[in-house]
């Protein structure tokens, strides 16, 4: 996609929201990383459904550090893969208690060393508590960036990687989110909304929709 284009596609993504925001539910960086590391998987409904308790009654690392694996996997029972979510997020608790006096540290390895945090939950840390300009690719963002043409690429790496070349340097800030929520609620994976698309004639997918559904 030329640089013409591309200017245009994000002018109109952040016309339409100036300042996007992810929709998980925090009140802190520490939540906001806990949340992200419970999305894996799950949607950030049943992510925010089931952490407005557990951020109610454990809000710290130094309360959730005190639980036990079993005590913070009932909070989570609802979402996917509870269990393993809720070793982790323990686990990341007490090390964040252990080597950053509990503090969300601004750093990729730190971020990364820590269970159950990835490349992509690291970038959302980044992103969204310290402000740079990285874009976590998830399954949406990846989608798009091929239909569209945006940053095609064979895994999420490449995509990421394209993607920050691709993206003009004034809207890098927002572009994660612009991008997870155009794809999560226009550019679907099964039926692509193309008839309310503001960058419909933008994009390089060849397969568009035309059909609205009916009222």
């Amino acid at each position: 996609m030329k640089l013409a284009l591309r200017n245009e596609l994000f002018r109109r993504l952040a016309e339409i929201d100036p300042a996007p925001k992810t929709e998980l539910e925090y009140a802190t960086p520490f939540q906001l990383l806990v949340a992200v590391i419970l999305s894996a998987q799950a949607t950030d409904k049943s992510v925010n459904l089931a952490t407005r308790a557990l951020f109610r009654d454990a809000p710290t690392p130094q309360a959730i550090a005190t639980l036990d694996e079993e005590t913070l996997a009932d909070y989570i029972k609802t979402i996917g893969i509870y269990k393993t979510k809720a070793k982790n997020v323990v686990a990341t608790a007490r090390l964040l208690i252990e080597r950053h006096g509990g503090a969300v540290p601004h750093d990729r390895a730190a971020l990364e060393a820590l269970p159950g945090v990835g490349r992509k939950t690291a970038n959302v840390i980044l992103n969204s508590v310290f402000h740079e300009p990285v874009i976590a690719v998830d399954t949406h963002i990846f989608r798009l960036a091929n239909r569209t043409g945006l940053a095609p690429g064979k895994d999420v790496v490449a995509v990421e990687k394209k993607l920050i070349r691709a993206v003009p340097a004034e809207y890098r800030l927002h572009a994660h989110h612009w991008l997870i929520l155009h794809g999560r609620y226009v550019c679907k994976a099964r039926k692509p909304e193309c008839w309310r698309c503001v960058i419909r004639d933008l994009c390089g997918y060849k397969e568009k929709t035309n059909v609205q559904p009916q009222p």
